[in-house]
C-alpha cells in the first residue's frame, strides 16, 4: 500500500485546515537532485509501512537524511538520532512532535525524497501526512557538439571554439574562450597568445637579418606563421579582439569569442572596397561586400555605369570595348584601338616617304618619321632645258648622296642629308685649296705654278702631320692625305695590380692592361677563402686597408664599418654551402660566403617530432631542427643491472640515464677482496691494498693498489733494497735484479757517530764505497759532561740504586707504553727480552732493529725512553728501523716487566705529588677553548657514514644525551662528530663540553664494540678544521727519568745521610770493585727470569687461596 493511500487512516477525524503552506527549498547536488531522494528511494517503493503522524513524518523530513537542513545528526526525529522519550506536564506530553494518537514507526518515510519545488506538488495539510511522489530522473548531461561543418572560416572557428574542438597547431591544446589568443591574417588560424610569441622568438621560425653594407640598418626581423609558413614582419605582443580595437576583450556571452562586440569596419581583403565590414567583431575574413559601387565612366569617357560593390573594378577601371577614336599625336589620324587605359601611344599608321637625298622611297609608320624637310634638285632635258625636281624628305637612308659637284669630277661623300638645286662647289678647287693637307704649308711654298683645277695634285710638305689620334698621341707621319694610320708610338703600361710595368705599342686608347705573374693572398671576406688571382687589381688597396686597421686608434673614433671596407674583388662570390644546425644533410647554406655561423634553417617540416616514449608529440608544421619536447611521462628503460629505474623524466638517447645508486658486493679489480656496500655503476672496484705480486725482477713485489691482472710497473723501476756488503746500508740505485749491486759510488745513508760513552751524538752521511770506508770507523771525543755522567754511573752501581728502594706499586713505565703493549702483548715481550738482554750485555753498546712498520717503531722508541736508552729511526720507508744507543743516561733495566705493570695498572688510583720537582701538573683545559664534538682517529676501512651514524643511534638511546650527531668524514680520514648548529648556538660551549664527556665512555664502549676507531674529544671551527684535540692521560715517569731526576714520580723522597741506601756521592772504586760491579750487571738478566719466574708462582699461589 503506498503512502497516499495510508494516509487517511493514520490522520486523526475532525476538520482539515485547507490552508497552504509552503516549504522551504532543499539544498541540490551538482546533478539537480537533492541527496535525500538519491538516498531514500521513497514510500512508494517500500512494501508493509506502518502509518506515520503529520507531524512526526514532518520532523522526520526535516531532520533526517544528509543533504536537508540540520543533517543526520542534527534532525528532529531523524534516523540519525535516539528517539527521545517523551516529557509530560500537566498531563500533556511533548516529545517534539504533535500529539496524536497514533504515533508511525518511521516519522522519516512521510516527508517527500525530493526537496526542490515542484508545479505537481500535493496541497500540504496541517496534521495529514504527505504524500510521497516519485524522484525525478537525474539530468542527462548535455551532449557535446559535433565538430563545425559551417561554410565559412568565421562560423566554423566561432562554433569550434565555444564547443571545445578548437586546437593550437603549436601546443595542440584547446583555445577556449577564457583563453589569450592570436589570429594569422593570411591564413585565419588562430593560437594561444603565449605559443605563437614562443614560435616567433624561435629562431628556427624566423628569417635571419641580411647584412647591409654602407652601415645601413638590416631589414625588420621576419618570421614565419605555423599555420601558412609565410613570412610576417610583425611580432605578436598582445591579445587584441578580432577588427584590434580593444585589447584583451572579456568573454561576454551572446557575442562569438574574442570578439568586442563593435562593428568590424575591416578593410576588404584582397579587393579594396570603400565600405567598411557592417558585420560584428569576427574571425575569419570578412564576407563579400553587398552594396552598390560607384558611377564609373569607361576608359574613353563615351560610356558610364554603376555595378554591384563586389564586381567594379577600382583599380583598373572598365573598357567600353567602342573604337577610341582619340586623335593621335601626329596630328593627322584618329586611334583605331578599342576603349582603352592610358595614352593611345604613338600613331602606327603607314605613309609614303622619300628620303632627304631622294634615292629612296618607300612606306614608313607614321611615327618613324623624321623633321620634314624640303629637297631640291635639277636635271638637264634632252632638249637643253633644266628640270627642277621639288620633294619634302621624311627620313635619312643608309646610302652616301653621291652626287656630282659643280665640277662635274667628283662626288658627295657625305651620307643622306637635304639637296640643293645647284650642285655644291667642289672642294678639292684651287680656290678652296691654299695649304697641304696638315695645314702647316702654303701651296705657293711648294708648287711652282699654282693649281688651275680641281683635278691637279696637291702636293704634301716635309713636316709630321700633327694631327691628334684617338689615343691622344699626335700623328707622327709625314704629312698625308686621307685618314692618319694606327699610333705605333712606344709607351710604358703598368699591370693590372700596379707593381710592374712593361713598354708597349699605343692601344690606340683602348688600352688593356697585362697580367704578371704574382698570386694575391689576400682573404676574401668570408675568412674562409683566399683571393688566389694573378695580378690582383686590389690588392695594393686590401694592404693599405689592413695597415689602416693595424694602427692604434682614439678612444673617440669612429667605429668599423660592419663590411671592414672590404675591396669589390675580395668579395667572396662562391655560395657558402655549410650544413646548417638543423642537422639535415640535405639543407644547405645556400647565401654567399659569410663570417660567422650561419643563419637557421628557413625550411619547414610537416612531419611529427615526438619525444623517445612518443607520448608527447609536437604538431606540424615546425621549423626544421626542431628538437624533440621535454616528455613529463617517466622513463622507461631497463637497465643492464637488473635494478629497478631511478625516477626521472623521459629523454633522448643522447642523454644517459641517472646511475643505479644500488649498493652491492663487488669483487675487488686485483680479486682478493669482496667490497659490500658499493655502487652498482661502479664498474672499478678497489680494494686499496698493495698489489704484492712478484716482479720480474724476482726480488721486488708490486707496491701499487688494486689493480687488474697484468697492470704491474713492469720493468722494475723500484730502489734496489739489497743490503751493501760493506756498511750494511740498503742499495738506493733503482733495481738491477739479478746483477748484483755496484757499490762503486758513495752510501747517502745518514748514520750517528758517538763519542765512547755514546752521549754525543752527530749524524752524517755513511760515504763508504768499494774504495772508502766513509764514516763508519770515526767516533767523537768525549768533553767534560761525558766524564761527570760516567763518574755518576759508577756511583750508582756502586751504592747499588735499585727500583727496590721505592713503593712497590711503582710502574716505571709511560701509559703510552703500557697501551702500545696490550694491542700486542705477544710481539711486545718479545722486543722487551732483547732490550734486555741488550741492557745486561755491557759490551754492546748499539743494537739495530729490523726494519718495521711505523706503530711498532713508535713502541720501541717509547720502551727504549722508560730503558733510558737512545733511539733514533733511520733510513728512507719501506727499510725504516729503530737504532738503539746506550748513553751514560742509561744505568739498567726497570726490574718489572709490562707483563707486571700492566697487572698492576687498572687497579692503582692516581695520588696527586706535592714535590715541585717531579710533580706533573695537567694541562689547564679551562683556560682554553672548551671541546665541541668528537673525532674517531684510525677509523675502520671502508667505514660509512651510515654505519657510524646507527652504531651512535644506538649508544645514545643508552644516555640521557638529548641530542643527534653531525657525521662528517675529514680530509684526514678521520670522523668528526658534531651536536646540530642550533645546539652549539644556544648550549653554553662549557655546558656542552660537559654533556659531551659524560657520553664520552658510552660511545668509547660502542667504538670498541664495533670497531669503528679511536673516541677523542675535539674543537672544530665552521670549516671542520682541528683546532685541538683531547690529551692523552698524564703519562707516568719511568725508571730511568727516576734515575735521572733522583726521585720517584709519586713520592717524595726525604734526604738521607752520605752512605745510606738510595744516597748519591762522587766515590772512587779500585778496579777489584769495577769488575766485580760488571760481573753483577752482567748476571742482571738471569736475576730478572728468576723474579719473574717467583712472582709467576706468588701469584697462582695467591689465585689458589682465594
Amino acid at each position: 500500500m503506498s503512502a497516499v493511500e495510508a494516509a487517511p487512516s493514520a490522520s486523526p477525524a475532525g476538520p482539515v485546515d485547507g490552508a497552504q503552506r509552503r516549504r522551504r527549498p532543499r539544498p541540490r547536488n551538482h546533478h539537480g537532485q537533492t541527496q535525500a531522494a538519491g538516498q531514500d528511494t521513497g514510500a512508494a517503493e517500500r512494501p508493509q509501512q506502518q502509518p506515520r503522524a503529520a507531524r512526526g513524518a514532518r520532523g522526520g523530513a526535516r531532520g533526517g537524511t544528509l543533504g536537508q537542513r540540520g543533517g543526520s545528526s542534527r534532525g528532529r526525529g531523524g534516523a540519525g538520532q535516539h528517539p527521545v522519550a517523551p516529557r509530560t506536564v500537566g498531563g500533556r506530553q511533548f516529545g517534539g512532535q504533535l500529539t496524536e494518537e497514533h504515533t508511525t514507526a518511521d516519522p522519516r518515510e512521510s516527508y517527500p525524497e525530493s526537496s526542490e519545488l515542484q508545479a505537481d506538488a500535493p496541497v500540504f495539510q496541517p496534521g495529514k501526512p504527505v504524500p510521497a511522489r516519485k524522484p525525478r530522473p537525474p539530468r542527462e548531461r548535455k551532449p557535446r557538439a559535433p565538430k563545425s561543418t559551417a561554410a565559412d572560416i568565421a562560423t566554423r572557428t566561432h562554433e569550434d571554439i565555444d564547443n571545445g574542438h578548437y586546437e593550437c597547431a603549436i601546443c595542440t591544446e584547446e583555445v577556449k574562450r577564457f583563453s589569450r589568443a592570436w589570429s594569422c591574417r593570411t591564413c585565419w588560424t588562430v593560437f594561444h597568445l603565449s605559443c605563437v610569441k614562443k614560435w616567433s622568438a624561435n629562431e628556427g621560425s624566423a628569417a635571419t637579418r641580411q647584412q647591409v653594407q654602407d652601415g645601413e640598418l638590416p631589414p625588420p626581423r621576419q618570421w614565419r606563421c605555423p599555420g601558412c609558413n609565410l613570412p610576417k614582419d610583425h611580432l605578436p605582443s598582445a591579445f587584441t579582439c578580432w577588427c584590434e580595437k580593444e585589447q584583451d576583450p572579456k568573454p561576454l556571452p551572446g557575442l562569438p569569442p574574442f570578439s568586442c562586440g563593435q562593428t568590424c569596419a575591416r578593410p576588404r581583403f584582397p579587393k579594396k572596397c570603400p565600405h567598411p565590414c557592417p558585420s560584428t567583431c569576427h574571425a575569419g575574413p570578412c564576407s563579400p561586400c553587398g552594396q552598390m559601387g560607384p558611377t564609373q565612366y569607361c576608359f574613353c569617357g563615351k560610356k558610364s555605369v554603376t555595378r554591384r560593390c563586389i564586381d567594379t573594378n577600382y583599380e583598373t577601371g572598365w573598357s567600353c570595348g567602342d573604337i577610341c577614336g582619340e586623335l593621335m599625336p601626329c596630328g593627322e589620324h584618329a586611334c583605331s584601338r578599342p576603349c582603352h587605359e592610358g595614352l593611345c601611344g604613338s600613331c602606327e599608321a603607314r605613309v609614303p616617304a622619300r628620303c632627304y637625298c631622294g634615292q629612296v622611297q618607300k612606306d614608313l609608320l607614321c611615327c618613324d618619321r623624321g623633321d620634314e624637310t624640303e629637297s631640291q634638285q635639277s636635271h638637264p632635258g634632252t632638249d637643253g632645258s633644266v628640270n627642277l625636281e621639288s620633294w619634302t624628305g621624311l627620313f635619312e637612308c643608309t646610302n652616301t648622296c653621291h652626287r656630282l659637284f659643280d665640277c662635274v669630277e667628283h662626288r658627295c661623300e657625305k651620307p643622306c642629308h637635304p639637296q640643293d638645286a645647284e650642285p655644291s662647289h667642289c672642294p678639292r678647287s684651287p680656290d678652296v685649296v691654299d695649304h697641304c693637307p696638315c695645314g702647316k704649308t702654303a701651296l705657293k711654298d711648294l708648287l711652282d705654278n699654282a693649281r688651275e683645277a680641281c683635278t691637279d695634285a696637291i702636293p704634301n710638305c716635309s713636316m709630321a702631320c700633327g694631327n691628334l689620334l684617338g689615343c691622344g698621341h699626335k700623328c707622327k707621319q709625314p704629312c698625308h692625305q686621307g685618314v692618319c694610320p694606327p699610333c705605333l708610338q712606344m709607351m710604358k703600361i703598368s699591370c693590372k695590380c700596379g707593381r710592374t710595368t712593361s713598354p708597349t705599342v699605343c692601344h690606340q686608347g683602348l688600352e688593356e692592361p697585362p697580367q704578371c705573374m704574382r698570386v694575391c693572398r689576400v682573404s676574401l671576406n668570408c675568412g674562409r677563402h683566399e683571393c688566389g688571382e694573378r695580378c690582383c687589381p686590389g690588392e695594393r688597396k686590401a694592404s693599405e686597408r689592413q695597415s689602416v686597421r693595424r694602427k692604434p686608434r682614439p678612444l673617440t673614433s669612429a667605429p668599423h664599418q660592419r663590411d671592414d671596407g672590404y675591396e669589390a674583388e675580395h668579395i667572396c662570390l662562391r655560395s657558402c654551402g655549410r650544413q646548417l644546425r638543423c642537422g639535415n644533410p640535405d639543407h644547405r647554406c645556400q647565401e654567399l660566403c659569410h663570417k660567422g655561423p650561419c643563419g637557421s634553417c628557413r625550411e619547414a617540416i610537416f612531419d611529427e617530432v615526438s619525444c623517445d616514449c612518443g607520448r608527447t608529440v609536437l604538431q606540424p608544421p615546425l621549423p626544421c631542427g626542431t628538437k624533440p619536447p621535454p616528455c613529463r611521462y617517466q622513463c622507461e628503460r631497463r637497465k643492464n643491472c637488473g635494478h629497478p629505474q631511478v625516477p626521472h623524466n623521459c629523454h633522448q638517447d643522447d642523454e644517459t640515464c641517472p646511475k643505479c645508486p644500488f649498493l652491492t658486493t663487488k669483487p675487488c679489480l686485483c680479486g682478493k677482496n669482496s667490497l659490500k656496500n658499493q655502487p652498482c655503476w661502479l664498474m672499478e672496484v678497489r680494494c686499496g691494498e698493495i698489489c704484492g705480486r712478484r716482479l720480474k725482477c724476482g726480488a721486488h713485489q708490486c707496491q701499487n693498489q688494486c689493480h687488474r691482472p697484468g697492470e704491474c710497473s713492469e720493468p722494475c723501476r723500484q730502489t734496489c733494497g739489497k743490503e751493501l756488503s760493506i756498511c750494511q746500508h740498503p742499495c738506493m740505485a733503482p733495481c738491477h735484479s739479478p746483477v748484483s749491486c755496484k757499490e762503486d759510488k758513495l752510501c747517502q745513508q745518514k748514520v750517528f757517530i758517538t763519542c765512547e760513552c755514546q752521549r754525543i751524538k752527530q749524524e752524517v752521511r755513511c760515504n763508504t764505497s768499494k774504495t772508502s770506508n766513509g764514516n763508519l770507523g770515526k767516533s767523537l771525543k768525549c768533553d767534560d759532561e761525558c766524564a761527570r755522567l760516567e763518574r755518576n754511573h759508577k756511583l750508582a752501581l756502586a751504592l747499588k740504586v735499585d727500583p727496590n728502594s721505592h713503593q712497590s706499586d711503582h710502574v716505571p713505565y709511560t701509559t703510552e707504553t703500557l697501551s702500545m703493549y696490550q694491542e700486542n702483548p705477544t710481539w711486545a715481550t718479545a722486543q722487551e727480552k732483547v732490550l734486555r738482554l741488550f741492557a745486561a750485555n755491557p759490551d754492546e753498546r748499539r743494537l739495530r732493529f729490523k726494519p718495521m712498520p711505523a706503530h711498532q717503531r713508535a713502541f720501541l722508541h717509547s720502551v727504549a725512553e722508560d730503558f733510558g736508552f737512545d733511539t733514533e729511526s733511520m733510513d728512507p720507508e719501506p727499510h725504516r728501523h729503530v737504532s738503539i744507543f746506550k748513553t751514560p743516561r742509561f744505568v739498567m733495566a726497570p726490574m718489572r716487566t709490562l707483563a707486571e705493570c700492566a697487572r698492576t695498572r687498572p687497579s692503582q688510583r692516581v695520588v696527586p705529588t706535592t714535590s715541585k720537582l717531579t710533580a706533573r701538573t695537567k694541562p689547564n683545559t679551562i683556560s682554553r677553548d672548551p671541546f665541541n664534538a668528537f673525532i674517531i682517529t684510525n677509523p675502520r676501512f671502508a667505514l660509512t657514514i651510515e654505519e657510524v651514524h646507527t652504531v651512535m643511534k644506538s649508544a645514545l638511546r643508552k644516555t640521557s644525551f638529548p641530542l643527534v650527531f653531525e657525521i662528517e668524514f675529514l680530509p684526514t680520514e678521520e670522523v668528526a662528530l658534531k651536536p646540530p648548529l642550533a645546539a652549539r648556538v644556544s648550549i653554553p660551549e662549557r655546558e656542552l663540553e660537559a654533556m659531551l664527556e659524560s657520553v664520552k665512555p658510552t660511545l668509547t664502549q660502542e667504538c670498541e664494540a664495533h670497531t669503528l676507531g679511536k673516541i677523542q674529544l675535539a674543537r672544530l671551527d665552521s670549516s671542520l678544521n682541528v683546532q685541538r684535540k683531547e690529551l692523552a692521560p698524564d703519562a707516568g715517569a719511568g725508571w730511568s727519568q727516576v734515575v735521572a731526576k733522583g726521585a720517584p714520580a709519586r713520592k717524595v723522597e726525604v734526604a738521607k745521610a752520605l752512605g745510606s741506601k738510595g744516597g748519591f756521592a762522587v766515590l772512587s772504586l779500585s778496579n777489584t770493585k769495577k769488575q766485580k760491579e760488571k760481573e753483577k750487571v752482567v748476571e742482571v738478566a738471569d736475576h730478572w727470569e728468576a723474579a719473574e719466574s717467583m712472582e709467576e708462582e706468588r701469584e697462582r699461589a695467591d689465585e689458589a687461596v682465594d
